[in-house]
């Protein structure tokens, strides 16, 4: 498979996604619009996140997941059935807005993704808001890629991948990695990166986003680049020079208020002479990925994973060293 091009894959869209998304458009948008105005609401919501990693998240029988006091943080390392190549390993980085969720809510992503990848993936219980700050996020990425490192794993048998927030913390790794001088994994995978937190008005598919309200992203992206340079790279991804970076596959829907700033990551690669594939889904909400327990496109989406990984590991030994020069 060709991995520098652009897809949008063409399937019918399933009853399940016009229900969900409806449900999206009628419930938590409205739900969001109303509740994401005040920095309590942020505190509150990071409250219910630790409640809910007393509840135990169901996965199929064949799936392991093991607690992980991994580097400075926790996380989960999951696996999605036997014979996995255990050389090898993806670092994954939840979504969520930097103040809510945690590996467990994202399972549904991870242990799918271990299928695919047919390797194990580590999921990062990375430091958020409103207590901690960007910067803490990304030193515990960094430290945890480190660990890796330090546990025998090669860097092109790594692969990291994140969604929406975690999008933004997969880029921002990589930078910081490539700023530093630091050995880089061999791809990333971004689903629905948030990639820029400037504070500029969102108009693309500010309508037509099912879940996002454009402007509680942008009141986000105020809350924490509060006392940052907001145009930093570290900061606001799309905004950095992509030289030297490594294969990236990006994932979003064609609805969703995020879109472009994933095709301008695309782009500013792109013309950094960086690998990408981007594919935009027609009508899917953000991270729809999240959805595969339920959405027949979501599951379709990680046998494109699939391929994308398998012509990651396929490329010549040159292209990856050129890649990483």
């Amino acid at each position: 498979m060709r991995i520098d091009r652009d897809v949008i894959p063409e399937y019918p869209l399933s009853w399940q996604a016009r229900a969900l998304t409806g449900l999206m458009r009628g419930i938590v948008k409205p739900a969001s619009i109303l509740l994401l105005r005040h920095p309590l609401a942020l505190v509150g919501a990071a409250h219910l996140g630790d409640l809910a990693r007393l509840v135990r998240v169901p996965h199929p029988a064949h799936v392991a997941i093991v607690p992980a006091a991994f580097s400075s943080c926790g996380g989960e390392w999951v696996r999605g059935g036997q014979g996995l190549d255990e050389r090898k390993v993806v670092l994954y980085f939840h979504g969520g807005g930097y103040f809510s969720c945690s590996p467990r809510t994202h399972r549904s992503i991870t242990w799918r993704l271990s299928v695919v990848a047919r390797r194990p993936v580590l999921a990062l219980d990375y430091r958020q808001g409103p207590v901690h700050k960007l910067a803490d996020s990304l030193a515990d990425a960094m430290d945890a890629y480190d660990c890796l490192l330090r546990r025998g794993y090669a860097p092109e048998d790594i692969v990291l991948a994140g969604d929406s927030a975690g999008g933004h913390l997969t880029l921002a790794t990589l930078l910081a990695l490539r700023d530093a001088g630091r050995p880089l994994p061999a791809a990333a995978i971004c689903l629905s990166p948030w990639a820029d937190l400037t504070d500029i008005p969102r108009r693309a598919n500010r309508w037509q986003d099912p879940m996002l309200p454009a402007g509680r992203v942008r009141w986000l992206a105020r809350r924490w680049t509060s006392g940052l340079d907001p145009w930093d790279p570290l900061v606001s991804p799309v905004h950095g020079d992509f030289t030297g970076l490594p294969p990236l596959m990006i994932v979003t829907g064609s609805t969703e208020v995020l879109r472009d700033e994933g095709r301008r990551v695309a782009e500013r690669a792109r013309l950094a002479g960086v690998p990408v594939r981007y594919e935009e889904w027609s009508r899917m909400p953000h991270v729809f990925p999240i959805l595969a327990d339920v959405v027949p496109e979501a599951r379709l989406a990680f046998r494109h994973m699939a391929q994308f990984v398998k012509a990651v590991s396929e490329r010549p030994a040159s292209m990856g060293d050129a890649t990483a020069a």
